[in-house]
């Protein structure tokens, strides 16, 4: 008789085999089957010469789309929320003042990271859908003397895409690092790293770059590295701590690399896969595509009658993910229901400041086409003729 009381799942006898789908909503976007391939390649180990010459490419292709010749450049083993967790936890220490820009979830998000290490919380708000000015951020950092601010460049929450320019140059007058989360934004909109004074960029692997979700590439100035790397107390994760991760990914300089945690070796492959794709393509002609995509969709939106929450401001409207106000008198559940139902098409509804208000609609990567958009604009014109209007 057997010693196990826990039988054999039944749901594991059968095999188990995804549907296909069209991934338009924030993310993750559609994985092309060149990205899919290199994921399938044979698994080596995270330690082996091999796989350092990956992550050499890996942070050779940051580089390329972050616009930076930072040297600690590399990929966090986790999503986009364990870059801005890496991000804040590396940067800043307990009883530190920092300043969060919220303009939408993620703000609030790495507020929120950030007070449960112990760090002395300020944020300035601006209503979902518009922007601060750079006065307003002068105005900030000299009333709240912070050591970081940290401001999301494509807020996938809201459909902004933020300014950028300029707030770099005041972070440093005020002798403050200028963190940026480019996690929806990054290839689908105009982004210079260096130029821009940014000091600690990251995004996902799963948005514009269509990898699957798992890896988030990070690179820190050399600024941000004076800070990081003399902390008086040690980050408060010693998973997402800088002084071993740039060790693991050959950016300290040291030739031998010490053994820190086990890396998602198959996402490594895919990610490599997608920078190169990135690469060929060109950046600017990454940017210039999804900008004409947005704006044909828009078109589209506009002349079936639906309004764009981002109305006034078109100037900061995220190429990569459109809000769109929720159509009055539908239950936006339902439409994104119908659609996922009858198109097999996913588009999802708002978050943080914007649920129940907008629909939202992701074009990111090879999902960023005119074909992709009259595919959403069919099933939209369909899901409005058929899904229940109240007359109220």
């Amino acid at each position: 008789m057997s010693s196990l009381y826990v039988p054999p799942p039944k749901c594991l006898e059968k095999r188990f085999v995804a549907p296909q789908r069209h991934m338009f909503g924030p993310g993750p976007s559609n994985v092309p089957p060149r990205i899919l391939a290199a994921g399938a390649e044979p698994v080596i180990g995270h330690m082996h010469p091999e796989m350092f010459e990956i992550m050499s490419d890996i942070r050779s292709g940051i580089q390329y789309a972050f616009q930076t010749r930072n040297k600690v450049t590399l990929a966090v083993s986790g999503t986009g929320h364990a870059a801005m967790e890496c991000a804040i936890f590396n940067a800043v220490e307990p009883g530190e003042d920092v300043l969060m820009a919220v303009n939408g979830i993620w703000g609030e998000r790495a507020a929120e990271i950030a007070e449960r290490i112990g760090a002395r919380v300020n944020t300035i708000r601006t209503p979902a859908g518009s922007c601060f000015t750079n006065e307003d951020i002068n105005q900030a950092l000299a009333r709240h003397k912070p050591c970081v601010v940290l401001f999301t460049h494509g807020e996938s929450s809201t459909g902004v895409l933020h300014p950028l320019d300029g707030i770099g140059d005041i972070c440093h007058r005020h002798n403050c690092l200028f963190v940026v989360d480019c996690v929806a934004s990054m290839g689908g909109a105009p982004l210079y790293m260096d130029t821009q004074g940014i000091d600690i960029l990251y995004t996902g692997s799963q948005k514009v770059l269509n990898a699957p979700p798992g890896t988030a590439p990070i690179s820190f100035s050399e600024r941000a590295c004076e800070k990081v790397f003399n902390r008086k107390t040690k980050p408060v994760s010693f998973f997402l701590d800088m002084s071993w991760l740039a060790n693991y990914w050959g950016c300290d300089g040291k030739l031998a690399r010490i053994y820190h945690h086990t890396g998602p070796v198959t996402n490594f492959y895919s990610l490599r896969e997608s920078l190169a794709v990135l690469a060929e393509q060109g950046l600017e002609n990454s940017w210039c595509r999804h900008q004409e995509v947005a704006e044909y969709f828009h078109e589209g939106l506009e002349n079936m009658g639906l309004r764009l929450l981002i109305f006034i401001l078109q100037n900061v409207r995220l190429p990569t993910v459109t809000t769109i106000v929720a159509p009055p008198g539908y239950d936006w559940k339902e439409i994104t229901s119908y659609i996922m139902k009858n198109h097999k098409l996913e588009i999802s509804g708002g978050l943080g400041p914007s649920v129940g208000q907008v629909l939202r609609v992701g074009l990111m990567g090879c999902n960023s086409s005119k074909a992709s958009v009259d595919m959403v604009l069919e099933a939209l014109k369909d899901a409005l003729k058929h899904c229940h209007k109240s007359r109220v």
